[in-house]
Order: structure tokens, then C-alpha cells, then sequence
């Protein structure tokens, strides 16, 4: 009987790499498997019971190593797993921070956005206070352009020669009754009365302007003068005569100021037969008229006769009265003929033989009153149809309420609601019931 050797297990030199424990583990997993099988082999020729245990032995020895190696596998097995474990918390970390940056980028985006919307919201308000406060100097300076806010800021200038006069005290007198600003200052031309008005602030960087108009005060004696230089200028057919006369200093004045506009006016010679009566030194009517034409043509100069120093006042309120209306006519103009419009107004309004169109008429002749609107017209048209009307019902009411009578008609215009108002309405009853064909209505 042959004698069956023992395995030798596998040594392991203990230099070898640590990294290949696994690997020793397996190995000495195998030779223990085999040292366990060995001595179960018996020599050939035994009995078969002794072959059966045999048998019966390694069988389970097989399994056991099976177990075992199974073991070993998983052992094998097992690093990977843990290197995926270590390595997914890096990836999450990394993700985490793209993420973090993402969301970083996104809300410093969404901060510029509303940032940028914060600035245009702010400059739109800044353009919108802007515009407003552009209309309300604007409202301002279109009211303050109004006849009544223009005589406020009026002021007459009387030249200190005219003061001589004892008649100046009525026209001095006249401007305090009216409450408007005098004053008494040299003028550049002698015997004359200007006018100065106050512009709105910040308007062409000026704040005082005067205007064109001016009016030159001269006695009788005075003109008659000034109508000799004329004629002497006219026979001999000369440019000037000698620098004391008025004519001269008027004529370097229009020569130095072209715009300037200068009205004569003329005190104690009202009539022609005042004129036979005052007329000295070989003045001749047809003297007067060459004067006058020679003063229009050449120097734009016109000439108005006053028989005292109370009709020189009334003048000079006129003046005032239409400077303080022209800031707005000039405002307000259109280059536009207004009676040559297309439409209805070219041919005005067609009254009937029944009385069709009266009533257009009536509102249009209301509508020709300064300051008065379509609106304000067509309330009072549709309130009273025709001028009888409201003449009746000036004479049903009270002597102290007449002028009122229009003052609480409502006026539709747009979306606005409001009044004729009492200023419109008294103007309208003085047109109506007013007996002075000079009389102004403002």
C-alpha cells in the first residue's frame, strides 16, 4: 500500500505588497482545505468501510471549503464597495457646490434685474416730475400773460418836463385811481410818456422790457414849432435844421431806435377853427397837412389832437389798457386769416325766412365778446334763445341782481362742469343794456 503524503500550505514571503493580502488570504484558505482532505485518503486495499467514511469526509470537506472559498470571494469583493461608498460623498459635495454657484449666478442676475428696474422706475419719475413741473410753469407763465396780471406789472414813465404843466396833477391823478404804477423818470426824448413791463421770471433772461409806443406831449406852441422846422425842411429840401428844435431831437431819436413807434400828442388844438385862431407865422392849412403826410411817411409819426390835459388822460389809459391785451393776442394768434377759414364760417350762418339759423347767430354774436368760449356761448344760447329773451329777464329781476342773471348757468366742456360766472355775465348784460357806444365792456 502506497503511503498517501501530507500537503504542504504555501508559504507566503512577508515581503510582498500589503495591497495583496487579499490575495495570501485565499491562498492559505486553499492549503488549509487540502491539509483537512489529506489524512482522510487511505492506502488502496482497505475495506470498504473504511473507504465509505473516507468518502463521506471529504465530501464534507468539499462543501466546507466551498463555504469557505465563497468567503474568501466576498472578502475579495468587498474594497470596491467601500472605495464607491468614499467616493460618492465627493461627488455629492462636488455637485452641491455647482449647484450653490448656479443658484449664486441666478440671484446676482435677478438682483441686476431689479436693480435696473429700480433705476428706469426712478428715472421715469424724475422725467414725470419734470414734465410736471414744465406745465405748471407753463400754466403760470400763460396766466400771467392775461390783460389783468399784464396791468399789474405795468408801469407808466413820465418824463419830469411835463410836470411844468399844472395839468399833469389830472393825468397823475387818473393813473392812482386806477391803481397802477407810475413813475417819474427822464426820458431819452423829451416831453414823451413810455411804458415798461415786468416780464415772468425766467423768461429770455430779462425782467424788464419796454414797449415800442411812445407818446410825445406837446403844447401848442410848441407843435407849431415843430411845424416850421418841417416846412423849412421841406422848401429848402434839407435832412435837418437846428439841434434845439423838438423835430430834430425826434428825428435822431427815430434814427438811433427804428422799432420805436411815436404818436404826437397835440393839448389845446381840437377843431380846425382852433387852428385858423392859433396859427402864426405864415402856417397854412395846406402847411399842416404836408406836416402831417412828411411825420407818417418818413417818420412813422402820427398825430392826434387833445383839447385838454383830461383827454390826454383817458388816451394814455387806452394805451395801457391795449399793451396789457397784446402779450396774449400775440400768444395766441394763428397766421391764419380767421373770416377765411374752410367750413361754416367762410359763408357765416343762413337765416331762413321761418327764423332757422337765428339761433347760431345769436350764439356766434355772443361768441365775439373777449374771453368768451363756444362752451360758455352755447349755455347761454340754450338757456336764452334769442336777446329778447334775456332782455325780458333782466327786466323780471331786480335792479341788483341783473348782472347776475347768467353768473350760475352750467357749462359743459369735455368732462369738465362749471359756470359762466359773474365776470361774463356782467359784460354781457353792460352789451346789452348799455347806452355809450364807447363804452369797454373788459
Amino acid at each position: 500500500m502506497s503511503r498517501l503524503k501530507r500537503a504542504k500550505t504555501w508559504e507566503i514571503s512577508e515581503s510582498e505588497d500589503e495591497s495583496d493580502s487579499n490575495f495570501r488570504s485565499l491562498i492559505t484558505c486553499d492549503a488549509a482545505r487540502k491539509d483537512d482532505i489529506a489524512p482522510s485518503f487511505q492506502f488502496a486495499g482497505e475495506n470498504d468501510a473504511d473507504q465509505k467514511d473516507v468518502r463521506l469526509e471529504a465530501s464534507q470537506a468539499s462543501l466546507d471549503a466551498d463555504k469557505e472559498d465563497s468567503r474568501c470571494g466576498e472578502s475579495l469583493s468587498a474594497p470596491p464597495a467601500a472605495a464607491t461608498r468614499t467616493s460618492s460623498p465627493e461627488k455629492r459635495r462636488r455637485r452641491a457646490k455647482q449647484q450653490i454657484e448656479g443658484e449664486r449666478v441666478i440671484s446676482e442676475q435677478k438682483k441686476e434685474a431689479r436693480e435696473k428696474l429700480r433705476e428706469e422706475r426712478a428715472k421715469q419719475k424724475e422725467t414725470k416730475k419734470l414734465e410736471q413741473k414744465q406745465r405748471k410753469e407753463a400754466a403760470d407763465r400763460f396766466k400771467s400773460y392775461r390783460p389783468e396780471n399784464c396791468l399789474k406789472r405795468m408801469t407808466v414813465c413820465v418824463d419830469p418836463v411835463l410836470l411844468q404843466d399844472e395839468g399833469s396833477d389830472i393825468l397823475l391823478g387818473t393813473l392812482r385811481a386806477m391803481e397802477w404804477r407810475s413813475s417819474i423818470e427822464e426820458q431819452q426824448l423829451a416831453h414823451c410818456i413810455t411804458w415798461n413791463r415786468e416780464l415772468p421770471e425766467g423768461e429770455d433772461g430779462v425782467s424788464i422790457i419796454q414797449e415800442e409806443q411812445i407818446l410825445m406831449v406837446l403844447q401848442l406852441n410848441e407843435f407849431m414849432d415843430m411845424l416850421s422846422s418841417i416846412k423849412e425842411i421841406l422848401q429848402e429840401n434839407i435832412k435837418q435844421v437846428e439841434c434845439k428844435s423838438l423835430f430834430n431831437k425826434l428825428s435822431q431819436y427815430l434814427n438811433k431806435y427804428a422799432g420805436k413807434i411815436v404818436t404826437l400828442a397835440v393839448i389845446g388844438l381840437s377843431s380846425w377853427a382852433l387852428w385858423e385862431e392859433k396859427r402864426s407865422g405864415g402856417l397854412r392849412d395846406l402847411d399842416l397837412e404836408e406836416a402831417l403826410v412828411f411825420l407818417q411817411l418818413s417818420r412813422n409819426t402820427s398825430v392826434i389832437f387833445l383839447e385838454s390835459w383830461q383827454d390826454l388822460a383817458d388816451h394814455v389809459c387806452a394805451v395801457t389798457k391795449a399793451l396789457s391785451k397784446r402779450p396774449m393776442k400775440l400768444l395766441t394768434e394763428v397766421p391764419d386769416l380767421p373770416f377765411c377759414v374752410d367750413g361754416s364760417w367762410a359763408s357765416g350762418v343762413r337765416v331762413q325766412k321761418d327764423g332757422t339759423g337765428l339761433l347760431p347767430v345769436w350764439s356766434r354774436q355772443i361768441q365775439q365778446l373777449n374771453r368768451v368760449s363756444p362752451a360758455v356761448a352755447a349755455a347761454i344760447s340754450s338757456a336764452f334763445p334769442s336777446p329778447q329773451l334775456l332782455l325780458q329777464a333782466y327786466k323780471d329781476t331786480s335792479e341788483g341782481d341783473q348782472k347776475s342773471v347768467l353768473a350760475d348757468l352750467p357749462v359743459t366742456s369735455g368732462e369738465r362742469q362749471r359756470r359762466v360766472g359773474p365776470e361774463i355775465s356782467s359784460r354781457v348784460y353792460r352789451f346789452l343794456t348799455a347806452h355809450n357806444p364807447q363804452l369797454v365792456l373788459d
